[in-house]
């Protein structure tokens, strides 16, 4: 099969991936082997690609935004047949006994595996994942637009949770790109208004007609104090000015798996009156199922830009020069 393997971790523009024939996986027990049919490019392939994330596993496949066909299953997979279709996500595989796992916080997990970084992805032809990390997709989408919700979707979600945003309530979002532009609209259908502070006017007539009321500047003030907010721009610099734009009370959110540096805080200006900081930590399966359901029940639009297979590196390049609104998607069967 063709695949994309990371040859050494570097800048993308310098070109670290190569695209190399490739062995098709085996399943093993209990996993099964998926051909790829659509990946989507997110912003965790682009650390992984350039070492913002330390090297899981030597000339890996990145990708772990993938939807497609079950082709075979290794034994003891019961629940799936050649032919149904699967999502795959970031989360590939936990323990399952720890402490963390068994309060049902399995992202926390010490032993966890995960999809592009431990074990090869999806910008592939073929897959494996272990069935009980696979996702039954929801109809009324295709195949380019499923992709960026098994993990831009997915995250999002778990983000929106962890900001604590109340019915109703003020959301300011920082960065609008794949995962923004899903989140906004989960914000919207709960009621949230929602401002949108990102650089590019592409990215900010998206958020405007996506229904946010209002789209400026990434350093800019939004119009009314927020009572949460979600950090979606890797850029450690925007944490104190997204903390002095949230009400007393505030949350803000940190949905990245990678962020800069974060500047020294001023405790009266950024911290007091209760304003928390909280993390994000990959997501449990029970994130990706709600929001699946979720994305069922209000159909999302999902903004996407297409590459082919053989693209993927271009697609990063363009996705770090912010070069595109939306998600992109690397298209596997011309079918897709």
């Amino acid at each position: 099969m063709k695949a994309w393997v990371v040859r050494e971790p570097g800048p993308i523009d310098a070109g670290p991936m190569r695209y190399a024939g490739k062995p098709i996986p085996r399943p093993r027990p209990g996993e099964l082997l998926v051909q790829v049919r659509t990946c989507g490019v997110c912003r965790t392939d682009l650390h992984v690609t350039e070492g913002d994330l330390a090297p899981h596993s030597a000339h890996v496949t990145p990708g772990h935004e993938i939807v497609g066909t079950v082709a075979a299953f290794g034994p003891d997979v019961s629940d799936y047949s050649v032919g149904d279709r699967v999502g795959v996500a970031w989360l590939r595989q936990t323990c399952g006994t720890c402490r963390y796992c068994r309060r049902g916080a399995e992202n926390l997990c010490p032993q966890s595996l995960y999809t592009g970084w431990d074990r090869d992805g999806g910008y592939a032809e073929y897959a494996t994942v272990p069935a009980a990390f696979a996702y039954r997709l929801p109809p009324g989408y295709t195949d380019v637009e499923l992709a960026p919700l098994l993990c831009a979707g997915i995250i999002g979600y778990r983000a929106l949770q962890r900001a604590g945003l109340p019915r109703g309530g003020r959301l300011g979002i920082y960065g609008f790109g794949g995962s923004a532009h899903l989140t906004a609209q989960i914000a919207l259908a709960q009621g949230a208004t929602v401002h949108v502070m990102t650089r590019g006017e592409q990215a900010q007539r998206l958020a405007l007609d996506l229904g946010a009321a209002s789209a400026t500047g990434a350093y800019d003030e939004p119009p009314e104090p927020l009572d949460s907010a979600v950090l979606f721009a890797p850029v450690g610099d925007l944490v104190p000015v997204a903390m002095r734009a949230l009400d007393r009370g505030g949350i803000l959110s940190i949905a990245g798996i990678h962020l800069s540096d974060v500047p020294v805080l001023n405790y009266q200006r950024e911290l007091f009156y209760e304003r928390e900081i909280r993390s994000v930590t990959a997501n449990t399966r029970a994130d990706g199922e709600a929001f699946l359901r979720f994305a069922a029940e209000h159909h999302l639009a999902v903004t996407t830009h297409e590459y082919p297979l053989a693209q993927a590196q271009q697609a990063l390049v363009d996705l770090k020069a912010g070069r595109f609104d939306g998600a992109a998607v690397l298209r596997c069967d011309t079918g897709a």
